[in-house]
C-alpha cells in the first residue's frame, strides 16, 4: 500500500500538472534569467540559465514542470533573447515581446533580474506586453543583416568626409586654397591623387597632405563596400517585396527598412492602424479647449518613420497629387509638420496593402 506522504505527493504533482503557469525571462548577453508565476500573479519559482542551445532546452522543462505553460514573456527578442526566441517558438510556445519596465516602476521596485523577469511574467498574464516577436528566419532577416553592413559603412564613409572637411578647413594655405569648396566626389579624387613625402612627415602640410591622402583612401573603399552591399541588397529587396518596392518613392533602402520593421511573420502587422503606430505614425490627439487638433507620435520605429518621411518628401516633390494635397491642406491652416504628418499616415495605408500582398505572395 502506498504511504499518505506518498498520496499526497502524486496529488500534488497531478494539481501541478493541470495548473495554467505563466513564464517571463530577463535575458543578458550570458545568462537569462527565468520566472514562473501561476494564474493569480503568484511566483512559483525563479532561477537563472546560461544563454546556450543547452540552457534554453533546460530553461523550457523546468518552466514546464510548474504546469501548462501557457505563454512567455521574454525580454529583448531583437537581441540577448533572439537565440531564445527562436528556440521557444521552434517548440511551439507562446512568446511574447515584453518591453522593459518604465523608469518609474524601477524607481518604486527595484532594479535586478529576478524583479525583471517577474515583471515580464506579470505583465503577459496582465496582457499589457501583447508583442509577437519576429521570427528571424527568412528573407528579411537576410535583408536585415546585410543592411546592418550597409548603415555602418554609409556612416564611416560620412565621418571620413567630414573629417576631410574639417581638415582642408585649417589646412595650410597652399592645400586649402585647392581643396576648398569642393563636392565630397571630387575632394575625395583630389586628396587620392596628393603626392606624399614621407620624410617630411614633421611638416604639418605634409601631415595634412598624408591625412587627406589616407581619408580619401578609407572613403573609397567604404564606398567600394556600399556598392556591393546595394548590389547584393537590391534583388533580395524586389524578390521579397516587389509590390512594396513599385510605390511612387520607395528605393531599395526604403523598402528594406519597411520589410525590417514588418519582420519576416506577417501575423505582426494585425491591421493598418497597428503598423501606422508600429511606424511612429500614429495620430496622437493634442487638443485642449476649443482647440481640435492631432501631432506627430514620436515612439514607434524611427527608421520605419525616417522611410516614410523620405517617401513623403519625395512625393511632395514629384508627385502632383501630393502637391495639391500639401496646397489644398495649406490653404486650411495646417502647418507643413501637420501635413506630414497626415501624408505618412497615408503612406502607410498603401505600405501596409503592398506588404500584405508581398506576404502573401511568399508564403508556401
Amino acid at each position: 500500500m502506498f504511504s499518505t506522504h506518498t498520496r499526497k505527493a502524486d496529488l500534488t504533482s497531478m494539481a501541478a500538472k493541470k495548473r495554467s503557469v505563466i513564464g517571463g525571462v530577463d535575458t543578458h548577453r550570458d545568462t537569462h534569467h527565468a520566472a514562473v508565476i501561476d494564474s493569480t500573479g503568484g511566483l512559483l519559482a525563479d532561477h537563472e540559465f546560461p544563454a546556450t542551445a543547452a540552457g534554453y532546452a533546460d530553461l523550457l522543462a523546468w518552466m514546464r514542470s510548474f504546469g501548462r505553460l501557457v505563454a512567455i514573456g521574454v525580454e529583448g527578442t531583437g537581441s540577448y533573447g533572439a537565440g531564445l526566441a527562436r528556440h521557444l517558438a521552434c517548440h511551439k510556445v507562446t512568446v511574447v515581446e515584453v518591453d522593459r519596465p518604465d523608469r518609474r516602476t524601477r524607481r518604486t521596485k527595484g532594479k535586478s533580474d529576478p524583479i525583471d523577469a517577474i515583471a515580464a511574467a506579470r505583465a503577459t498574464l496582465a496582457g499589457t506586453a501583447m508583442g509577437t516577436p519576429k521570427t528571424r528566419t527568412g528573407a528579411v532577416e537576410a535583408i536585415r543583416a546585410l543592411r546592418v553592413a550597409r548603415q555602418g559603412a554609409v556612416k564611416a564613409r560620412t565621418a571620413a568626409i567630414n573629417q576631410m572637411r574639417g581638415l582642408v578647413t585649417a589646412a595650410p594655405e597652399s592645400l586649402r586654397a585647392q581643396l576648398t569648396k569642393l563636392s565630397a566626389a571630387v575632394l575625395v579624387s583630389r586628396c587620392t591623387a596628393l603626392t606624399v613625402d614621407p620624410t617630411r612627415l614633421n611638416d604639418p602640410e605634409q601631415a595634412t597632405t598624408a591625412a587627406l591622402a589616407g581619408l580619401a583612401r578609407r572613403v573609397s573603399t567604404l564606398t567600394e563596400e556600399i556598392t556591393t552591399l546595394d548590389r547584393q541588397l537590391t534583388p533580395l529587396v524586389r524578390q521579397a517585396a516587389p509590390r512594396t518596392s513599385a510605390l511612387f518613392g520607395v528605393g531599395t533602402d526604403v523598402a528594406a527598412q519597411l520589410l525590417t520593421t514588418a519582420g519576416d511573420n506577417p501575423d505582426r502587422l494585425r491591421s493598418e492602424a497597428a503598423l501606422a503606430h508600429l511606424c511612429g505614425a500614429a495620430p496622437i490627439p493634442a487638443s485642449s479647449g476649443r482647440v481640435r487638433r492631432h501631432r506627430l507620435h514620436r515612439g514607434g520605429d524611427r527608421g520605419a518613420n525616417h522611410a516614410l518621411h523620405t517617401i513623403a518628401l519625395c512625393r511632395l516633390r514629384y508627385d502632383p497629387r501630393t502637391r495639391a494635397y500639401q496646397h489644398r491642406r495649406t490653404t486650411e491652416g495646417l502647418s507643413k509638420q501637420e501635413i506630414l504628418r497626415c501624408l505618412k499616415r497615408y503612406i502607410v495605408r498603401d505600405v501596409y496593402t503592398a506588404l500584405r500582398a508581398d506576404f502573401a505572395a511568399l508564403a508556401p
